[in-house]
């Protein structure tokens, strides 16, 4: 991180301090380390039978469904999730709590996601499964009559670790429904939160491209602070993430606000999102450093997109307050669109 950056996040961590919260140091970007030994597995779930894993070399291949299952498991050392095979919809998405140096679980099994589901309009998957394992990548794709469906996913123990990719070949937009856990350890349960930190300097501009927090000039390396939603627990000090839209759009739910109301509010609930997204978009999940990157937004891509859109070292990096102030959490968790 260069030194502006540095001197951005610790001005930010002297203003919070003063008013009384505390935000721990910003965990280090994903970088190969978080990786280590790293690689996916995929099981059918009702015979326990390892059906493709990464090995030395990259694997592609086809699976017929029927060896997957109509629910198949991707598993892997720091993360892993189920898949549905006739929608691909993501089910169980949570991180293994294993040992890492970047490590952000606390060293614990930290559920994320229930599901993420797309509603496909009566369209499914019928192929077979076109699988590539590549150390620790993953792609799995899967076609229908007018429907295509990719995940791409990363076992690593943070960055932007997956996404997911509609196309449709009528053009239009798919919608996805994401829905956090629930867990039964006290204090281990997901939520959206308003981030603090980034509502505190909403309007200002920063990275290392500015000469002014007023005026900027905004620009690749010179980014206005908007409100940041967030997913943390309260139990893991280094625990964030964030949805990640690129050519998605997110549908308000006008009912949920924060527990203390903020204006303007960024309507989004505590336990669920939804997002249209275009056809060749994609969703993504971003942990770590990388969810509190003060970015610009992805670029347009409708093909071939990538897992993450940053620019290491010049952007700053906000954090988040642990323990998170009360009233920044969204309430209710879920609530009907509008």
């Amino acid at each position: 991180m260069s030194r502006r950056s540095n001197a951005l996040t610790l001005a930010v961590v002297t203003a919070t301090l003063a008013a009384g919260a505390t935000v721990l140091p910003a965990a280090q970007a994903a970088s190969s380390k978080g990786c280590d030994g790293g690689g996916y597995r995929l099981v059918n779930l009702t015979t326990g039978a390892t059906v493709a894993r990464a090995g030395a070399d990259r694997v592609r291949t086809t699976v017929p469904a029927a060896a997957l299952g109509a629910r198949f498991a991707v598993r892997g050392k720091y993360t892993q999730f189920d898949v549905r095979a006739a929608d691909f919809a993501v089910l169980d998405q949570a991180f293994t709590g294993a040992a890492n140096e970047l490590d952000i679980t606390g060293g614990r099994f930290t559920p994320v996601f229930a599901s993420k589901v797309p509603d496909h309009r009566g369209l499914t998957l019928t192929s077979g499964v076109s699988v590539e394992l590549d150390d620790e990548g993953l792609s799995l794709q899967r076609t229908g009559t007018g429907l295509s469906m990719k995940l791409q996913a990363k076992d690593c123990a943070q960055g932007g670790i997956f996404q997911m990719e509609p196309q449709r070949t009528d053009g239009t937009a798919t919608r996805v429904t994401h829905t956090l856990a629930q867990s039964s350890t006290p204090g281990l349960t997901p939520s959206y939160v308003d981030n603090p930190t980034f509502r505190q300097r909403a309007g200002q501009f920063l990275g290392s491209g500015c000469t002014s927090v007023v005026t900027g000039p905004p620009g690749q390396f010179c980014v206005q602070v908007a409100p940041r939603v967030n997913i943390v627990n309260g139990l893991s000090a280094r625990f964030v993430a964030r949805d990640s839209a690129q050519v998605a759009t997110r549908v308000p739910q006008s009912a949920c606000n924060t527990a203390t109301p903020v204006t303007p509010s960024v309507r989004h609930c505590g336990g669920m999102s939804v997002w249209d997204v275009a056809s060749g978009g994609r969703m993504g999940f971003v942990t770590g450093e990388d969810s509190t990157e003060v970015a610009n937004p992805p670029t347009t891509c409708t093909s071939d997109c990538q897992a993450q859109n940053q620019v290491k070292g010049r952007l700053a990096v906000l954090g988040i307050p642990f323990p998170l102030p009360a009233g920044s959490r969204l309430t209710p968790r879920t609530a009907p669109l509008g």
